[in-house]
């Protein structure tokens, strides 16, 4: 890469690290992510205690910030006495690889298949949406419980079963673009000049499929975080002696009324994922669509020449 192309590049990033900024919700929003994300990689540097340590002379102590509480324990114990702030910085470790791996092995497969119904078209393409329509109106979390049932609970079956169950939505969305695209007169010139369909598809249209995707699996990201905690409180998710928020929620149910610090703070790391994901996400959307950034720019355009009138 040349010079001019790093110096292009290196304002492009500087260009897009200004934009997120001015909008203050996507700053929020990709600041938490950032330090989840850095909280539960460095969990082992950064937790007082090891997650599955028992102690029973401590057992349900509250937060510091209660009577009974010690900073010892910042965030109390749970009914074995092991640390909950520990459980939590561990247990998001668990919970966001299920997220990232369902995502990518979810987008693998829906890509696949939605460029190829929607390039082949024909009985290929009836084929395949029938098969994700039956897959789509089959309840989805009766389908993970059926699934979780036969196979068994645990980390590398919660992954498999929430890529089976979330791959139609990629597949959808990518055909529908792909069947738009193939009636341009770029793709339609490619293909009358002899490009071969790998190329067309590899070179022509997948690009254009980069920010819609990138937006989809970001949203689904958090679905799947929400899904893995409500299959782990059923019981059918992580198994003990691995840790989970969704897990932390589930023992910590029949404590509710005297020791709710159980449920609420693996409660609370689950929606502010939730939230600042999603806040990222609407930056994301409007940041990669071009329409989008010339409503923004219209927007902005028409602010500074209000207050310009007004001043």
């Amino acid at each position: 890469m040349t010079d001019q192309g790093i110096s292009q590049t290196g304002r492009r990033r500087t260009s897009l690290f200004r934009e997120l900024l001015s909008d203050t919700p996507a700053a929020i929003g990709a600041a938490l992510i950032v330090l989840i994300v850095v909280l539960t990689l460095f969990a082992p540097l950064i937790a007082p205690f090891d997650p599955a340590d028992q102690n029973l002379t401590a057992r349900l102590a509250p937060p510091v910030w209660i009577d009974g509480g010690s900073w010892q324990h910042v965030l109390g114990t749970d009914s074995l006495g092991r640390d909950v702030l520990s459980r939590i910085l561990h247990g998001g470790q668990v919970t966001l690889l299920i997220g990232l791996c369902t995502t990518v092995i979810a987008l693998a497969i829906g890509v696949v298949i939605g460029l190829w119904a929607g390039y082949c078209g024909g009985r290929a393409d009836s084929i395949l949406m029938r098969i994700v329509d039956i897959q789509v109106s089959f309840p989805g979390i009766l389908l993970i419980l059926l699934i979780v049932g036969v196979i068994g609970p645990g980390m590398m079956t919660m992954i498999i079963v929430l890529s089976v169950t979330n791959w139609m939505v990629y597949a959808r969305l990518v055909r529908s673009t792909v069947m738009s695209l193939r009636q341009t007169p770029y793709v339609e010139a490619a293909e009358l000049v002899g490009c071969r369909p790998a190329r067309v598809i590899f070179v022509h249209i997948l690009p254009n499929l980069i920010p819609p995707l990138l937006t989809l699996s970001i949203l689904e990201f958090t679905n799947i975080v929400l899904a893995e905690a409500a299959v782990s409180f059923l019981g059918f998710g992580v198994q003990p002696p691995a840790i989970s928020w969704g897990l932390d929620v589930a023992t910590g149910r029949d404590y509710l009324f005297i020791a709710w610090w159980l449920v609420a703070f693996p409660g609370i790391a689950i929606a502010l994922t939730v939230l600042s994901v999603n806040l990222f996400a609407n930056w994301v959307r409007v940041t990669t669509d071009p329409q989008e950034r010339e409503r923004r720019f219209a927007r902005d355009l028409a602010a500074r020449q209000r207050r310009g009138l007004s001043s």
